[in-house]
């Protein structure tokens, strides 16, 4: 999928300055206990399926819409695993964007995993055991979703951080 409509049309109010856009992601899970990947066409990267949040759309939501835009499965969200700010990136074009992240741990339901949309050049499942070249975050976002976790993670500088 392009650039949402709404980010290029803040991106000709504000060129290239830092944008902040939340994001939404999903660690989908098989029956068998696989996980969905997509290799990206921009990077070549293998990723966990998600892209922008709309305005006014949950997350959630823009979580499932991602996962059958990217890759045609249909996804269940069953939980909220990590809410983080990602390191600023500036693209090629020269535009800086600074994202929100909220991952979700999904069940598949339906669909069948193929390349679905220009975002993706390759999607599949992919066994604990044989999982591609993964980023750092990304493995970690699967440790996460893979886990008996209870509650969802985030980061908190503490209280010392407001300075008093």
């Amino acid at each position: 999928m392009p650039t949402p409509e709404f980010v290029t049309r803040l991106r000709a109010r504000i060129g290239h300055d830092m944008l902040w856009l939340t994001t939404a992601a999903g660690v989908v899970f098989d029956p068998g206990g696989r996980v969905l990947l997509g290799r990206r066409s921009d990077t070549g990267n293998w990723a966990l399926p998600g892209g922008i949040i709309d305005p006014g759309e949950e997350p959630a939501d823009a979580a499932v819409r991602e996962i059958f835009e990217e890759t045609g499965v249909i996804a269940v969200p069953e939980q909220l695993v990590s809410v983080a700010v990602a390191a600023p990136i500036t693209y090629r074009n020269g535009d800086q964007v600074q994202y929100l992240d909220h991952t979700f741990r999904c069940r598949a339901v339906g669909g069948e995993a193929q390349v679905n949309d220009s975002e993706s050049i390759e999607v599949g499942w992919f066994g604990a055991d044989a999982l591609p070249s993964l980023s750092e975050r990304t493995l970690g976002l699967l440790r996460l979703a893979s886990s008996d976790l209870t509650a969802t993670t985030f980061r908190f500088s503490g209280v010392n951080a407001l300075g008093r």
